[in-house]
């Protein structure tokens, strides 16, 4: 549902006590004329303040919608109120002219939202409905979405254009009410906007990769979060998907170790001399760690070779999730019902996943087909239409904005439509507003044993042009002797059962450079680190054992330009709430 500014009224009902200053200097016949349209202005927006409360509490966005698009009358009466030769005059006078200026400005700009954003949308509220988005016999109904388009287009122009028109206001000189009150209504309409901007990609791209306009074949890789790499996890199961006019099919199903003959046969595609630093050819010749580069552009089209390879198909997209996106899509679908007698539910898919099978299964093929099957089961929930509509929306929307689901397109203007989200799974972008480090974690044991590792990453100015980036791992596994020989790795590679090695892959923000580092925490084994550049950064690469109850930390300080924003991206873990976070600087001077 789309957001609107929900206090507009109270901006309008403060201009009340601002009529006083006018008395001083306009006159009692212009500030009369002023407080009468003010207290009009501010009933018409009290009463489109209630339509968008009552909105809110609607769970039907087509419902939401048609009762939105009834705010335009109050909306169009408020920004008259406020626009007129009077009004316009008074906003050039010392002190009180701002306020009014503000107030005019944000009623005109939620007046074009009500009238080119909620009616437009409102006209197509049928095609939003759940009935709409509900598979029949399997099929998804790709003309409605698509009808949807047009108005979807107007709406994300008119909320940005609102929210940037508001955005251009100058906080300075407005009182404190005032100003929170514009701040607040700007961010509402920044989110709104966004909303819309997602709606109308929906639009755009959803007919399209249903088979809208012909058959499509997607390649749907499972990253498994216990054994880490950079987008999530490492692929073990593998599916084919088709669609044709709305109808999905799930085609065929494979292991990481069907791909073993294409491994063998070296680099499916060649990698850059800068990727290949930093990894080697491995993501290239194995399934396995194809998300191992932090960017899905580039592991997407690994995979799709390497699917070509085995089964001779050119599939026209890849499409990647984990288990906790399983979970999101079964508080959508409910439980399913497993081949093992048992039921996946939103709460046990991570740990059934993620844990309990390789307790239960010690052959790696059972666990892969007890993979696929979960999969498949909540595949075909999904295709039967038994997932509530709103409940999948959001369950899709949270996967994307964690970057769980990631989507790319092998047709270079259906991919461009996901510009600039995180269903793209790019690295992060710095620009004029905001410097981004991207932070992205791989498993270095040949185990499970990141189900039991737990990072942090907190990022801080420390000076004008000073950033410091922190990263922390613990360790909570349980005692080494109670897991598998599959879960710890076995030592096969060197490392001590139990333990567990990491690389940690920092990209410092495009134009950063690494001006001091340091590490921390109780692990015995030294750090390791290495280093190189990749797609315009600096990376630093820093390999960490841990054993069971340790914790280790780095911390790095670099020197950027001084944007509005600092931020990271981190690698999705099996824990929602293991997010990047601000913090405080590690590196204080004077």
């Amino acid at each position: 549902m789309i957001d609107t500014p929900r206090r507009p009224a109270d901006v309008a009902a403060r201009v009340f006590s601002w009529t006083v200053a006018l008395l001083l200097v306009t006159g009692l016949g212009g500030a009369t004329w002023i407080g009468v349209r003010a207290g009009l202005a501010a009933d018409h927006l009290r009463s489109a303040q209630a339509t968008v409360a009552a909105a809110t509490a609607v769970d039907d966005p087509s419902a939401a919608m048609a009762s939105l698009a009834t705010i335009g009358d109050d909306t169009a009466a408020a920004a008259a109120l406020t626009g007129d030769p009077v009004w316009r005059a008074a906003t050039h006078l010392p002190w009180v002219g701002p306020q009014l200026a503000a107030v005019s400005r944000s009623a005109a700009a939620l007046d074009d939202v009500a009238a080119h954003a909620f009616a437009p949308l409102a006209a197509s509220a049928s095609d939003l409905s759940p009935a709409a988005l509900t598979p029949v016999d399997g099929t998804i109904d790709v003309a409605r979405i698509a009808a949807v388009e047009p108005a979807a287009a107007l709406a994300a122009a008119a909320l940005r254009r609102a929210a940037d028109d508001l955005s251009g206001i100058d906080r300075a000189p407005l009182l404190g009410d005032l100003a929170r009150t514009v701040e607040q209504s700007t961010a509402l309409l920044i989110r709104a906007a966004d909303s819309a901007d997602s709606l109308h990609r929906a639009t755009e791209i959803v007919p399209t990769m249903f088979g809208a306009d012909g058959p499509r074949s997607y390649l749907v890789l499972f990253q498994n979060n216990a054994e880490w790499r950079s987008l999530g996890g490492v692929v073990g199961a593998v599916a084919q998907v088709d669609t044709a006019g709305g109808r999905i099919s799930l085609v065929s199903q494979a292991s990481s170790s069907d791909f073993t003959d294409v491994a063998e046969a070296g680099p499916v595609l060649p990698l850059t001399d800068e990727d290949r630093a930093l990894f080697d050819t491995r993501p290239a010749r194995f399934v396995q760690n194809s998300t191992q580069i932090p960017d899905f552009s580039v592991g997407a089209p690994l995979a799709r070779e390497m699917w070509r390879r085995l089964h001779g198909v050119s599939v026209d997209g890849v499409v990647t999730l984990d288990p906790v996106t399983l979970s999101y899509l079964l508080r959508a679908t409910g439980p399913v019902a497993l081949p093992s007698g048992e039921e996946l539910t939103a709460d046990n898919a991570v740990s059934l996943l993620l844990d309990e099978v390789y307790r239960r299964y010690d052959d790696p093929d059972v666990q892969d087909a007890f993979f696929q099957s979960a999969a498949t089961a909540v595949f075909q929930s999904l295709a039967a239409g038994r997932a509530d509509p709103t409940a999948l929306i959001s369950a899709v929307t949270r996967a994307g904005e964690e970057r769980r689901l990631l989507v790319w397109n092998a047709d270079a203007e259906t991919q461009a439509i996901l510009d600039g989200t995180p269903l793209q799974g790019a690295l992060p972008a710095t620009d004029a507003t905001r410097s981004m480090f991207g932070v992205y974690l791989n498993d270095g044991t040949g185990s499970k044993m990141d189900y039991y590792l737990h990072p942090e990453v907190e990022t801080a100015w420390c000076g004008p042009d000073r950033a410091s980036l922190h990263v922390e791992l613990r360790s909570d596994a349980p005692d080494p002797a109670s897991l598998p020989a599959y879960v710890t790795g076995g030592g096969e590679y060197g490392v001590p059962v139990g333990d567990a090695l990491t690389g940690v892959y920092v990209y410092l923000p495009e134009g950063a450079r690494l001006l001091d580092r340091q590490t921390g925490g109780d692990t015995a084994a030294a750090p390791g680190f290495a280093g190189g550049t990749a797609h315009g950064r600096e990376v630093v690469k820093w390999s960490v054992t841990l054993s069971p109850g340790q914790r280790a930390q780095l911390d790095l300080e670099v020197q950027l330009p001084r944007t509005a924003e600092l931020g990271a991206h981190a690698t999705p873990t099996r824990d929602p709430s293991e997010i990047p976070r601000g913090g405080e600087c590690r590196f204080p001077r004077g």
